[in-house]
């Protein structure tokens, strides 16, 4: 494909744009063919189903004086928009619901709590390991029966499935994530005469033309290991396909594997370049996932750096910032490393951690569109809800985001790091985490990391 670099040095409002929608029907593209209280209203129709923008769509009991708290891993925006939606619940049932910041590794803090006696009364897990970890300490409780008609209702099998532990229904999936977008700062860009890249030779060839027009390329959030997880399982599921993605998730395959090997040396190609990075590989090690946002979308064209990799969920940092999503703040889709470009997503389950109504209640709400709407309109949120009409989302950005998740069904793959054990792919400092930070600070190091890898996975997975 033709190479985008100096030659052209503007670029035009409306064109950006063009590029954003070209972008974003890449991306649903990619996702179809990717890698493998009751108030007796009638819901109001919208074109995918139930929409709740004509009243409520699902009947809540009343739970006046019941005190619930509910945990999760979320700060800052993200907590709080999600505690809008809390407040909702909490008005339509007379409960009182109390949001409680949970620490990674989730599995760890909610083990303490239980140790204690003080269970929240639900979870939210970012990761599936941790909710069979919870079924398997015979923590959480199998969904009741409204919450598995909205689930029924509005799911699809795939996420109903990864939701559910041996056959049994434990879980719902209230927040997901594309995680295979690279959003960009529009002046940087125009500054440099740069267009998004489609795939990895040319987002190498964009990086250079970038870091020699005086802004480093990407903003990297190495101090936080799951970014660097994201990182490697989108280049890995590109350039090794589905089949060995899966067995790798599974520990089927070993890490010391070739095609890990292929993988880290493809990420070094951009890890091992200093002006690449915001601050080279040190800063990119001090530089925590909010703010590898923020910097990216401030200082006009000369930001400290151009891109940042993650999710969808990075238009919450976004708005922390004088950026405009659609205009100063733009999306393409993870280059192809391979022959296809990667589809992963990911997503934090909604557990009921007692046997009570109040749980339930709270589970069967939260896989209603009432819940998903809610916290749409906020940004920075994505919903596997299908029945959720895409005009609840804030901008057309995200709205193509959603509509590319949603059309892709079940052809996606889940993240990698999400599904290991915790000790391996969710744990601060150890693990898979640890050894991608030690990978970014020496990115020469493939063989010893893959040998880390390893040793690490074997011991997590007892195998």
């Amino acid at each position: 494909m033709r190479k985008h670099g100096t030659s052209r040095t503007t670029l035009r409002t409306s064109q950006r744009r063009r590029h954003t929608w070209a972008a974003l029907a890449v991306v649903g593209a990619l996702a179809l063919s990717a890698c493998g209280g009751g108030d007796g209203k009638e819901p109001a129709k919208g074109k995918d189903g139930p929409d709740t923008s004509g009243g409520p769509s699902v009947a809540l009991p009343r739970l006046d004086g019941e005190k619930l708290e509910v945990a999760a891993v979320w700060t800052g925006a993200e907590q709080a928009n999600f505690v809008k939606v809390l407040k909702e619940f909490e008005r339509r049932t007379g409960a009182t619901v109390t949001f409680v910041p949970a620490q990674d590794p989730i599995v760890t803090f909610l083990g303490s709590k239980i140790a204690g006696g003080a269970p929240p009364d639900v979870a939210l897990l970012p990761q599936v390991g941790a909710l069979v970890a919870a079924v398997k300490n015979k923590w959480a409780q199998p969904v009741g029966a409204d919450a598995q008609a909205q689930l029924d209702q509005n799911y699809s099998p795939g996420w109903k499935k990864l939701g559910a532990v041996d056959g049994t229904q434990y879980g719902v999936y209230y927040k997901a994530a594309n995680k295979s977008l690279i959003w960009y700062n529009a002046k940087a860009f125009e500054a440099a005469g740069v267009r998004p890249p489609a795939t990895w030779k040319e987002l190498l060839t964009a990086a250079d033309t970038l870091s020699a027009s005086g802004t480093p390329a990407v903003s990297v959030a190495g101090a936080d290991g799951w970014t660097l997880t994201d990182w490697f399982e989108n280049v890995y599921l590109s350039q090794a396909g589905p089949e060995k993605y899966d067995q790798l998730a599974k520990h089927e395959l070993k890490w010391t594997d070739d095609s890990v090997k292929q993988a880290l040396t493809s990420l070094a190609e951009l890890f091992g370049r200093k002006d690449f990075l915001a601050g080279g590989q040190s800063g990119a090690l001090a530089t925590e996932f909010p703010k590898s946002v923020t910097q990216t979308f401030t200082g006009g064209d000369r930001p400290a750096a151009a891109m940042v990799y993650e999710g969808d969920f990075v238009a919450v940092n976004i708005a922390q910032t004088d950026a405009k999503v659609g205009t100063d703040a733009l999306v393409f889709p993870f280059p192809a490393v391979g022959a296809k470009a990667p589809v992963v997503s990911g997503g934090d389950v909604a557990v009921a951690l007692k046997a009570s109504k109040g749980a339930q209640a709270l589970l069967t709400f939260l896989a209603s569109v009432d819940s998903a709407r809610i916290h749409a309109r906020e940004g920075g949120f994505l919903s596997p809800n299908k029945a959720l009409a895409p005009d609840a989302y804030p901008n057309d950005i995200q709205r193509g985001i959603a509509e590319a998740l949603i059309a892709a069904g079940d052809n996606f793959r889940f993240d990698m790091s999400d599904q290991a054990p915790a000790a391996f792919g969710g744990t601060p400092g150890a693990g898979e985490w640890k050894a991608l930070q030690d990978f970014l600070a020496n990115p020469a190091d493939i063989a010893g990391t893959q040998a880390r890898l390893e040793a690490d996975a074997a011991k997590a997975y007892g195998n």
